[in-house]
Parts: C-alpha cells; structure tokens; sequence
C-alpha cells in the first residue's frame, strides 16, 4: 500500500473487499518508552471501523442524527503481537466477518509493512437511545462484495 493513501477500499487475500487505513504514529500515541501505548491500537482500530463504514455510505454522524442510531462495541477480542514507535506509518485492515440480527462482527489487523502488529475481532452492536435494536435494513443489506 502507497504512505500517500490514508484510507481505501481493496480486494483482500480471498478476494473479499477490506478497508485499508493509513496513519502515522505521533508522539501523543506513545508511552514513556516511545512505543505506541497499547489503548491507541483501539484508537486505530476504531478508526477503521468508520471508514469501512463510510466507504459503503454510512457516516455514522449523519445516521445518528437523523435516527439516534449508533455502533457500540459489546466484545473486543485482542492479540498484540508486535510494537509501533513514533513515526512508523502503519495500516489499519478492516473487514465484515458477520452480520448477526442486531450486530456486526469485524474483523481488523494492523500492519508495518508486512508485519502484523495487532490481530482483534470486534462485535459492534447496533443501539437506539442506548437500547440494542435490529440492524435496519440499509445496514443488513452490507456485503462483501464491492
């Protein structure tokens, strides 16, 4: 993937559509040691959620003004395998997993390169006002396909 591009729509490893995110790593998302400190991942993470959300039409702030309908996380699942520092440019790989009555499961990787720094799954469940409701249907109708 190209520094210059900071987010896009591609064809992963199976042919299905993921969003990559480019950032780079600033002093803000490190820890004492100049390592990126392990909260800022979920940062990143979050990050890749929007714009893969975005890249089919949902912006979140327009959704949630016009419905009340927001994303909340119930389960994040984690592995940290390797570290970033300070101005290492990095990519966030978002894709759907699974679509369930009231959430979506995705899942996400950060890169260096070709090294995968960080693995997690994340379940996102869709609330109104605070309460979980069913997906609607703009947001069952999400595919892998382009």
């Amino acid at each position: 993937m190209s520094e210059h591009r900071s987010a896009a729509l591609v064809k992963g490893h199976d042919g299905d559509p993921v969003n990559v995110l480019g950032l780079r790593v600033y002093y803000e998302d490190t820890d004492f040691s100049g390592r990126v400190y392990h909260g800022s991942y979920l940062r990143y993470l979050e990050r890749g959620r929007t714009e893969w959300l975005r890249d089919r039409g949902f912006v979140q702030a327009d959704v949630f003004s016009a419905s009340a309908l927001a994303f909340v996380v119930r389960c994040l699942s984690i592995e940290y395998r390797h570290s970033a520092a300070m101005d290492d440019w990095l990519e966030v790989v978002t894709s759907l997993k699974e679509k369930r009555r009231a959430s979506v499961v995705f899942s996400q990787s950060i890169h260096r390169g070709s090294l995968t720094l960080v693995t997690a799954e994340v379940l996102a469940a869709a609330v109104v006002n605070g309460r979980v409701t069913r997906l609607p249907s703009f947001v069952r109708q999400f595919s892998a396909s382009l």
